[in-house]
């Protein structure tokens, strides 16, 4: 299953995700932002390998469902209602993402 979490800048939040599940096995995981500054920038190319999209806030769906309209029309897209206040790899951002993932599926 692929899995990919967004975030703004794809420097703290996405990217603490993308290392918390890139050796869970049965996932392979990107992180990507949606700034245009973002270390990664998200494209159409990341949505349509993702079969499930984490954004960390609101704004992030709001943009992909903006930018990428057609190719989310067939994905699942959580919220994990995570708010810009933490640093990459924080032991409470790292508890904090676990927790609201595993809210959804994956233990």
């Amino acid at each position: 299953m692929n899995l990919l979490f967004v975030c703004t800048k794809n420097q703290l939040r996405s990217l603490t995700a993308e290392q918390i599940f890139k050796n869970r096995q049965g996932y392979l995981v990107r992180s990507a932002g949606t700034a245009s500054d973002a270390r990664r920038k998200i494209t159409g190319a990341d949505i349509n390998w993702a079969d499930v999209i984490f954004v960390m806030e609101k704004k992030h769906k709001e943009i992909l469902q903006y930018r990428f309209p057609t190719q989310l029309s067939s994905k699942q897209l959580f919220c994990l209602d995570i708010l810009d206040e933490y640093q990459f790899m924080d032991e409470e951002l790292i508890r904090i993402i676990e927790e609201s993932v595993a809210c959804y599926f994956i233990k």
